[in-house]
């Protein structure tokens, strides 16, 4: 993602290391004429305008309730460090009802994130404490969460452990189980809360997806494009060793108008929980605000939610429901926010 149209994310940009002040040439081979006609295609695919949805806005902080918090704070811990934002609504109880880590896509903050999802409204109406990572530039150049990464894709390791060990903390610090945590992102944030659901099942109780990708779809800078362009199903080692399906239950956005990450990612994030070709439970379909959807149940036999799925028609790289002052955000549809907030605080689903 980026500040204008919609653009390949984390895995197609050149990634800034410590030591390098200036990104490295793929080398005159032919293997390096591909990455380097590979790296040109990506640009090109950076402004694609689609009506119906906002991909830039101003850098500013969400407005915030006279007696809510909006924290900025650093998380170290032995995996890495990050900074974040954590949001105490004023209507807080003495502790939270509970709390959700929300992380957000290529080229966006945690600020933007807050004001595009309305997020923090919705932790005032339920009692709910946010935590909004933030990726650094230094760790990638779009600011986005290396989601293709082999060493993220594993337990214990990399940025999935950095965010874990910090909302292990917040846990503590707040005084509540796991079965009031949860976790939501958008693009490669949303890749990252699917593998932060698939590796961490002690910590998270649910997850919410927008417009991500399955754990697995990518190894590389050049898995990942295909699987963004085309749709990518887990391989290699995670589709010899998968998770245990359905520990965390799932709610997953898709818009179908998505030239960014292909809508066939949402049956393979669906396929990874469920099995292939399972169908649903129940299909339900509706309008809101000049947007058709379905919405899927996939339950367990004793009739529990495991997956819910949305698909959304005329809706492309974008939050469903979202703020126009916040980027990659589509203001017309079903709130995705709204729904994901019901989704996770739902214990009989």
């Amino acid at each position: 993602m980026a500040l204008s149209g919609f653009v390949v994310e984390a895995a197609f940009r050149p990634f800034k290391t410590r030591k390098a002040a200036k990104p490295t040439r793929p080398p005159k081979t032919p293997a390096g004429k591909v990455m380097r006609k590979a790296g040109a295609a990506i640009r090109r695919l950076g402004s694609i305008p689609l009506p119906g949805t906002r991909a830039d806005a101003a850098q500013q902080a969400p407005r915030i309730p006279a007696e809510a918090r909006y924290l900025t704070r650093k998380h170290r811990s032995a995996a890495g460090s990050r900074g974040y934002r954590l949001y105490l609504p004023a209507s807080r109880p003495a502790r939270p009802r509970g709390l959700i880590l929300m992380l957000h896509g290529c080229d966006q903050t945690p600020d933007d994130f807050a004001i595009g999802t309305h997020m923090n409204a919705l932790a005032e109406k339920h009692g709910l404490a946010l935590a909004y990572p933030a990726q650094t530039r230094r760790q990638n150049r779009g600011a986005c969460w290396n989601w293709f990464k082999p060493r993220n894709q594993v337990r214990g390791t990399g940025e999935p452990a950095i965010l874990a060990a910090l909302t292990r903390k917040l846990m503590r610090e707040f005084g509540l189980g796991r079965d009031h945590v949860f976790v939501a992102g958008l693009s490669a944030g949303g890749a990252m809360a699917t593998i932060l659901a698939d590796l961490y099942p002690d910590v998270f109780a649910a997850a919410g997806v927008h417009s991500g990708l399955a754990r697995g779809a990518a190894w590389n800078t050049l898995s990942a494009m295909s699987a963004m362009r085309k749709g990518g199903a887990p391989k290699g080692l995670v589709a010899l060793l998968p998770h245990q399906a359905g520990s965390v239950r799932r709610i997953i956005f898709q818009g179908e108008s998505d030239r960014t990450v292909h809508p066939l990612n949402a049956g393979y994030l669906v396929a990874a929980e469920m099995g292939e070709d399972v169908a649903p439970t129940k299909v339900g379909k509706g309008t809101v605000r000049g947007r058709d959807y379905s919405r899927s149940l996939f339950t367990s036999p004793e009739g529990k939610v495991l997956v819910e799925l949305w698909m959304i028609e005329g809706t492309g790289h974008a939050w469903s429901g979202g703020r126009a002052g916040g980027a990659y955000t589509d203001t017309k549809g079903p709130d995705a926010s709204a729904q994901m907030v019901r989704f996770f605080l739902d214990k009989s689903a």
